[in-house]
């Protein structure tokens, strides 16, 4: 079949298991306290791509959908043995334009999705990559499949959007950078996200965790006390 015009938009993620997402949230929370905030995050990100306009949304999954997996998304299990290679195939499900991102920045919006698409398209653009506060990035966007754009990036570090970065123009592959967002990695990271996104499905679990949480210094940590008592609850 042939690709259809426009920009693909695709979610890779794991599905929300206890001991499997958001594992580096623990401690301070439990392993099934993660995972309500993964799946709260990848509902929120679901519900970004769903109303952003696309020819296609599919969602590259590790793991089984469960109810939080809305109508209108293709579904496809990871390929690969590494994030690089699952990002390459994800990729080229696509079979043209396309622009992919996980489920750790749940402040994501169509607004935002949009915008990186319409980049992607104009003139003179092969490439896109929007950087996260960490040093990873929270997206990216390539005009036609490659996977050779991955090839010696690695992954999970805080080096590795600037690696990517280089590695795409090292191809020739003229890129344009995104606006930077915050992924949620750890527990400050997620009061901070919760309180710029106040109104997402993500905010109102980390304010239903802190509701539950105790006031033991050593559980929550210091940065994350601040953000939390700055949170707005109503």
């Amino acid at each position: 079949m042939a690709a259809r015009s426009g920009v693909a938009l695709i979610v890779i993620s794991k599905a929300p298991v206890p001991g499997r997402s958001k594992t580096r949230l623990c401690p301070p929370c439990e392993p099934t306290e993660a995972a309500e905030l993964a799946e709260a995050a990848l509902c929120d990100t679901l519900a970004a791509v769903a109303h952003t306009p696309a020819p296609r949304r599919l969602l590259a999954l590790d793991g089984e959908p469960g109810a939080w997996l809305p109508p209108g998304f293709e579904l496809h299990a990871q390929r690969g043995h590494g994030l690089g290679e699952r990002l390459g195939d994800a990729l080229g499900l696509a079979r043209g334009p396309a622009l992919v991102v996980g489920m750790d920045t749940p402040q994501l919006t169509p607004w935002l999705l949009t915008a990186a698409t319409r980049r992607l398209l104009e003139p003179g653009v092969d490439a896109v990559l929007g950087p996260a506060l960490d040093g990873g990035y929270w997206a990216i966007g390539l005009r036609r499949p490659d996977t050779r754009v991955f090839e010696g990036v690695p992954m999970s570090t805080p080096h590795t959007g600037n690696a990517q970065l280089l590695r795409l123009r090292s191809l020739g592959l003229r890129t344009a950078v995104l606006p930077a967002l915050r992924d949620v990695d750890t527990m400050e990271d997620a009061w901070l996200v919760a309180r710029e996104a106040p109104r997402t499905r993500f905010a109102r679990a980390v304010r239903a965790l802190s509701a539950h949480a105790t006031q033991d210094e050593q559980t929550v940590p210091e940065a994350a006390r601040r953000a939390r008592f700055e949170l707005p609850y109503r």
